[in-house]
């Protein structure tokens, strides 16, 4: 069983990445969105360009496992955060020349890098009082990839297609259900009452 966060677990999550103290908070903030919300892969997140995203269609292109191209579809919390960022706190000036694109940059001015995504992690979920031991980057595709199941009714194929999935097996890890569910279930059956 993959280990996930619980939906409140999350949102404290977001709203730790929030913070104003911190002075990247606008790009943490963008980062721990697209991560819970879209089942991003650490290597697909700090690959994204700006010319990837289309703005008026809500969505983005990434590119994942073997080198595959796919579709990542963007909800109003994932195209706020990003707008936020890009308007108020991307470096305009001084960009590195081979980052001139790159959607998120370090201090630098220079692509993020997989360690500084993996630190941002870190430190948003240690001050968010959870278990850096438990939970990290990855653990955030499969956070995002559970709650789509539990609380947006997706379909196993959607979700397939939407985490890059190559084989329907390898999404199935994220169709636990707890034990409510199954009792919902049951309890639900148009029969249950005849």
């Amino acid at each position: 069983m993959p280990k996930y966060l619980s939906l409140e677990e999350s949102r404290k999550m977001l709203d730790t990445a929030d913070n104003e103290d911190n002075r990247n908070h606008e790009r943490d903030y963008a980062i721990t969105t697209l991560f819970l919300n879209c089942g991003l892969r650490l290597s697909e997140l700090i690959g994204i360009n700006i010319p990837d995203i289309d703005f008026s269609e809500c969505k983005m292109t990434v590119i994942g496992k073997g080198n595959k191209e796919r579709t990542i579809y963007l909800n109003k919390a994932c195209m706020k955060a990003i707008s936020e960022y890009l308007n108020n706190a991307r470096p305009k000036t001084n960009i590195k020349f081979d980052s001139k694109n790159a959607l998120f940059l370090s201090e630098r001015k220079e692509r993020i890098s997989r360690r500084t995504v993996q630190l941002i992690i870190e430190k948003v979920l240690k001050n968010s009082g959870l278990d850096t031991q438990k939970y990290s980057v990855h653990k955030l595709r499969h956070t995002a990839a559970t709650l789509m199941y539990q609380y947006g009714n997706v379909d196993i194929r959607a979700l397939q297609e939407l985490l890059g999935h190559e084989s329907i097996s390898t999404t199935e890890i994220y169709t636990h259900v707890s034990n409510d569910q199954v009792r919902n279930a049951i309890e639900n059956n148009p029969l249950a009452n005849y």
